[in-house]
């Protein structure tokens, strides 16, 4: 999916990828990641929402929750949005300050001291029982919570295991209910995802869901309520004019800091850099001619297209595999009549992922941007830093 946006925009990085492989100093299935340009990508997507008004809350999942990527992307947008709270705890032990917990994964309710504690800009709830865990919560820490609600997404727009909100027409009744509770403002609305690239161009629009989220913002703003609007997904320098435009408050970039949204495939030219690559080797070869890799690093919703095989320039098709399938190996196509491919050679793919539900190994390098690139960590898909890495 972007193996040619990563090729015209940093070449650099494949090849040193390639090199960090050929020496041994990774293993196959790495996202070999250039902190560099992740840091700069922070630099302008925080500097374009200065100019715009917004506050930014970044993502780490995609990125493996890592600590030092972390630090690197909060020296320009200090504040983050956890996924959960195994990321939340990451972002705090790295020192990033919360923005946003609980819009994908509702704080568990025995975290809520734990969390509540760290003085997050907003907490975002689903329904009524959870914004009275955290009034709870808050309470006995003497401590008062802004809260932001969930909105119901659009019929036909919420992703599978993402299920949860308020519908908006019960929007009324819920905000009765939060306004009596002790310890709690009900400060802001968001939804999931309000902004989507399409498949084929890949340029971003507002959805329906974004659509609900607004009239939300509106319902409490005639309750006397002062409304934060968060609008996740697609956050990039390509839609935060287009957020602000429409009266959203804050953004949520994540696949912008590493130059890998859809709208990154299909437009080379945009400003953020493309910042990881994906390296596995040929693991064997089939009868037929095709060669298998070795997996552990591909997302079901990758759009992965082809291979390349850098000792001898050859791109090969990937072919697809069942998403219920365990990705232990993933099948190219059998190289043209004559071409020569060995088992244990390194092949470079880019293509969306989510390294937070992965196996791989995420091997950090630094200094490309200057043109002395050094690994300079080795983690696994958690940030946890692995043993032997180097110092």
């Amino acid at each position: 999916m972007f193996l040619d946006t990563l090729l015209t925009r940093n070449p650099a990085l494949a090849d040193t990828a390639a090199a960090l492989h050929r020496s041994g100093a990774i293993p196959p299935d790495t996202y070999v990641i250039d902190a560099d340009a992740v840091e700069a990508n922070a630099r302008l997507l925080a500097g374009e929402a200065e100019r715009l008004g917004l506050t930014l809350w970044f993502v780490v999942k995609q990125l493996g929750r890592n600590p030092p990527l972390i630090r690197a992307i909060a020296r320009h947008i200090p504040r983050s949005a956890a996924i959960d709270v195994s990321e939340a705890r990451t972002l705090h032990a790295a020192g990033a300050r919360p923005g946003n917990l609980g819009h994908l994964v509702q704080v568990p309710h025995r975290a809520l001291p734990e969390t509540l504690a760290w003085r997050p800009e907003a907490v975002t709830v689903f329904d009524l029982d959870n914004a009275r865990a955290v009034s709870a919560a808050a309470g006995r820490l003497g401590l008062s919570q802004d809260l932001f609600v969930r909105i119901e997404g659009a019929p036909g727009a919420v992703y599978p295991g993402q299920e949860g909100g308020v519908p908006l027409d019960a929007l009324d009744d819920f905000a009765a209910a939060v306004e009596r509770l002790p310890s709690v403002r009900l400060a802001g609305v968001t939804a999931f995802p309000c902004v989507l690239c399409d498949p084929a161009t890949g340029q971003p629009a507002p959805t329906p869901t974004f659509e609900l989220a607004l009239k939300a913002k509106q319902l409490l703003a005639a309750r006397g309520h002062t409304v934060k609007l968060s609008a996740p997904s697609a956050t990039s320098m390509a839609t935060l004019p287009m957020l602000a435009e429409l009266g959203a408050t804050h953004g949520e970039p994540g696949h912008s800091l590493t130059g890998t949204t859809p709208l990154h495939a299909v437009d080379p030219h945009q400003p953020e850099q493309p910042a990881y690559v994906y390296v596995t080797e040929i693991a064997h070869t089939l009868a037929d001619g095709r060669p298998a890799l070795h997996g552990g690093g591909f997302y079901a919703r990758a759009d992965i297209r082809d291979a390349l095989l850098p000792r001898t320039g050859l791109r090969l098709r990937v072919q697809d595999a069942p998403a219920e399938n365990i990705d232990y190996y993933r099948l190219l196509d059998a190289p043209p009549a004559g071409t020569e491919v060995r088992a244990g050679e390194c092949a470079l793919l880019a293509f969306r992922t989510q390294i937070f539900v992965t196996r791989s190994t995420v091997a950090v390098v630094t200094g490309l941007s200057t043109g002395r690139p050094r690994l300079t960590g080795l983690y696994d898909a958690q940030g946890h830093a692995l043993s032997g890495a180097p110092a």
